[in-house]
């Protein structure tokens, strides 16, 4: 079968070359490529009864080598498997558009942070809202950065169940039937508090009164460069 590892080491090194990849990229490339070869050495396995031997080589053990980290994806499933409420469970994705994608691939830890951050929150403010769901959720949010067609798109899964705790923490508040929460309304806040949060992380004025990244670009001035060139080109995607 064909692995991650066997494309790497066929075509791995004609793609670097061409390629503008990080250290820590590298890093993980070459462990991957690595991984169960005589690069890494390995330990010799003797049978007492038939002399059979037989040769092991070691693992790379990087935490994004999928055959190493399998053992632990399993046991993180089985773990998950155990926390399951006995309900109704939904499956929800929030995602991020092209021009923020590119952002991200050079800023990931502040921009899959506030894709965590915001996707939690979206779905605790809208839940806890009395006229949509009146109660507190959790959820079980993983982080995609790829797509289906292998190309970056950063997005994170959430799998939350069918309900959740009344405000005073006594009763169980369930959802109706087949129906979690409105798209529309998630999708719209998302955006919003999506922009309003990636404005102040980037906006180097903390004093500057906070405004939809739109009224923003129309408040400030168009001498100030970097931040404003980016809140100009993001001011529609707030819009549905």
């Amino acid at each position: 079968m064909l692995e991650v590892a066997d494309i790497f080491r066929s075509h791995g090194p004609a793609w670097r070359a061409t390629a503008h990849l990080s250290l820590g990229q590298l890093k993980v490339m070459s462990a991957i490529e690595q991984c169960r070869t005589a690069a890494l050495g390995g330990h010799v396995l003797r049978c007492s009864g038939c002399d059979h031997i037989e040769v092991a080589y070691n693992s790379c053990r990087n935490r994004l080598c999928m055959k190493c980290q399998a053992s632990a994806a399993r046991r993180w499933l089985e773990a998950r498997q155990a926390d399951l409420l006995p309900v109704e469970y939904y499956h929800v994705v929030f995602t991020l558009p092209a021009p923020i994608s590119a952002i991200a691939w050079y800023n990931k830890a502040v921009i899959y942070g506030l894709l965590f951050d915001i996707a939690a929150e979206t779905l605790r403010t809208i839940a806890a809202d009395p006229r949509h769901l009146g109660a507190q959720i959790g959820a079980t949010l993983v982080l995609h950065t790829w797509g289906s067609a292998l190309t970056h798109h950063p997005h994170v899964h959430g799998i939350v169940p069918g309900g959740g705790l009344s405000p005073d923490g006594e009763r169980w508040i369930a959802c109706r039937p087949g129906f979690f929460l409105p798209v529309r309304v998630l999708s719209r806040l998302f955006r919003r508090r999506f922009l309003e949060a990636l404005a102040d992380k980037l906006w180097p004025y903390r004093s500057t009164p906070r405004f939809p990244p739109s009224r923003l670009v129309r408040r400030l001035p168009a001498t100030h460069g970097g931040p404003l060139t980016f809140l100009r080109t993001m001011a529609g995607i707030d819009q549905p």
